[in-house]
């Protein structure tokens, strides 16, 4: 049963402490996560607009593109994801939200990217989820209370 304490007019439970401050820890990590899933994805993308043939394409899948071309999705995403990381890094409201949106693109480009490099895709929408998780559940207002 989770000891409850009661702190300017409002009742605080240690479990949601500990849980805030695994939220919050999770959600510098998933800044750190995003900037350096994005710079790994665009370093991808530049991969495959540069070589078409360093991608080994498997059996026909019912979202064919050119390599070029989820080349180019990859390298504006993975822009995208880093700086959305590197604001949440920093600190900025508007990066909670962003971070969010973003990660869930980021799974539906590995979804579809799945049949190109199956293991790295399931590892990033594992990342991503993460990201969501941690971004989502962080309670701001709740750890400057804690402070």
């Amino acid at each position: 049963m989770p000891v409850t304490r009661y702190r300017e007019g409002t009742a605080v439970t240690e479990n949601s402490n500990v849980k805030q401050g695994f939220a919050e820890g999770a959600s510098f990590a998933a800044g750190v996560l995003l900037a350096t899933v994005g710079v790994l994805q665009a370093f991808q993308g530049i991969a495959a607009i540069a070589r078409d043939d360093i991608v080994v394409v498997g059996t026909e899948y019912i979202y064919t593109w050119s390599v070029t071309g989820w080349g180019w999705v990859h390298l504006v995403v993975g822009v995208l994801i880093a700086l959305t990381g590197l604001a949440l890094i920093a600190g900025q409201t508007w990066a909670r939200g962003a971070a969010i949106v973003i990660a869930g693109l980021s799974i539906i480009v590995n979804f579809l990217w799945l049949p190109y490099y199956p293991w790295w895709s399931m590892v990033i929408i594992a990342l991503d989820v993460v990201v969501i998780w941690a971004v989502s559940t962080w309670d701001n207002d709740r750890v400057r209370a804690r402070a």
